[in-house]
């Protein structure tokens, strides 16, 4: 029987130590989807990974099956044993694995409440997916609802309120350290959206001096233009962190950007002025034995998380009503998929019946030779629709059913009952004989 799959971790069941093991970039995205559908066990699959998560969502026609496969590519990926992920492994099925779903894209499962930025995230999973050829029709329909669904939560509820993000309570972070902003000098680090967010919240605090390090320094540039700010190339990045007050990275290097020995050398020459650093990637950019040096406060992503909670008041009466929009749009995917498993099942048990119907016509037609061919016709009708008046009762039952909580059960024993699944080995019938009713009155006397 197929089903839906989701696995995966997040912040709330894995530590960042283990989310950097597990972030899959493009390319190794693209090598754990492709060997997923080479196997038998998967039909569709799509990968998202973002700072705070890394999840599969499969579409398989064996769970158990799918289920270790995917534990083991997860578990090489981080690169420790299978039995060191599952304590901070989720396994969802079915409607829930949907319904997780849905709540990543509308921001209800991400550490700021309506986050926007996962959105995006969602649908460049999506569209990499989609470009590998590893989705079909199923993860297709359910990420392109997800997607319409955490676009209409966010429109029609206040989860969105204030634009607050990572970025922004990192910002708000640096305020609440070292004061204003606005006479502060500020590296960014990165120039991907996570660097823009940063940028857009520092000039809002007032923040004009501003430079953006990014190993494209074209890429640096065009930011950097956007908040007149000051572009500098990767290389001189030692020599405009012995001058910033504040460096927040966000790169998508898998190496740290920034080494405990080379940051010693820059702390040195500072001549114990406090340097902040925030460090917003995954993997991270900052080594944690940075924190040791004197002068230094490091923060990564597990250490917003404490602040991120102080600043959701009040948007959980929002993302109660924003559930409720997930709710009715997860109950319309449950019931497409319902019937995308009745839909088979009903033309199987058709198939089945006109192949009855054919075989017992074929077995008897030597009994018709004095038949006309419009009487051949006629009969081959009358068969056809008694057949499909016998099947018409189970087909409407059957689909009036798609949606309900026994559907499956109902469609596995209509499939065991007439031998629909192409494993099960049809069971021997007689030969079906219509004898001529004249024949029968003769054998039994009656003239």
């Amino acid at each position: 029987m197929t089903e839906l799959l989701a696995l995966g971790i997040s912040h709330k069941t894995a530590p960042l130590e283990l989310r950097e093991r597990l972030a899959l970039t493009e390319g190794r995205a693209v090598g754990v989807l492709g060997e997923l559908v080479e196997r038998d066990e998967v039909l569709e699959a799509a990968a998202i990974s973002t700072c705070n998560r890394t999840e599969l969502y499969l579409y398989v026609g064996d769970g158990v099956g799918a289920e270790s496969l995917a534990l083991g590519l997860l578990a090489r990926e981080a690169g420790i044993p299978p039995t060191e992920l599952v304590g901070h492994l989720y396994s969802l099925r079915a409607s829930v694995a949907a319904g997780h779903l849905l709540r990543v894209t509308a921001g209800l499962d991400s550490m700021i409440i309506g986050e926007a930025e996962v959105q995006g995230q969602v649908k460049r999973a999506y569209e990499l997916a989609l470009v590998e050829g590893a989705t079909g029709p199923v993860l297709n329909h359910l990420f392109r609802l997800a997607l319409a669904a955490g676009k209409r939560a966010r429109t029609e509820t206040g989860i969105s309120q204030r634009s607050l993000s990572v970025p922004s309570v990192a910002v708000d972070l640096a305020r609440r350290t070292l004061g204003e902003l606005d006479e502060r000098r500020v590296l960014v680090v990165g120039a991907g959206e996570t660097a823009e967010l940063t940028a857009r919240a520092l000039a809002a605090k007032g923040v004009h001096a501003i430079f953006i390090a990014n190993r494209h320094y074209d890429r640096a540039i065009g930011l950097a233009q956007r908040f007149a700010g000051q572009a500098v190339r990767i290389e001189a990045l030692p020599e405009e962190m012995v001058n910033a007050d504040i460096v927040v990275t966000s790169t998508s290097s898998p190496h740290h950007v920034v080494e405990r020995e080379e940051l010693g050398e820059v702390m040195d020459l500072r001549e114990d002025r406090r340097l902040l650093l925030i460090d917003l990637a995954v993997p991270r950019d900052i080594h944690p034995a940075c924190r040791e040096l004197t002068a230094v406060s490091l923060y990564d992503m597990d250490d917003l998380q404490t602040l991120v909670e102080r600043n959701v008041s009040g948007r959980e009466v929002e993302a109660r009503r924003a559930d409720a929009i997930l709710r009715t749009e997860l109950d319309r995917f449950d019931r497409w998929l319902a019937a995308q498993d009745v839909t088979p099942t009903v033309a199987a048990l058709r198939a089945r019946a006109d192949d009855v119907v054919k075989r017992v016509l074929a077995e008897n037609e030597q009994r018709w030779e004095g038949l006309t061919e419009a009487d051949r016709e006629r009969l081959r009708a009358a068969a056809r629709s008694i057949a499909s008046r016998l099947l018409h009762e189970p087909t409407l039952r059957l689909k009036r059913a798609a949606g309900d909580d026994d559907v499956y059960s109902k469609i596995a024993a209509l499939r065991e009952l007439f031998g629909l699944d192409p494993e099960s080995e049809p069971l021997r019938a007689p030969v079906a004989e219509v004898s001529d009713l004249r024949d029968r009155r003769r054998r039994r006397g009656d003239r």
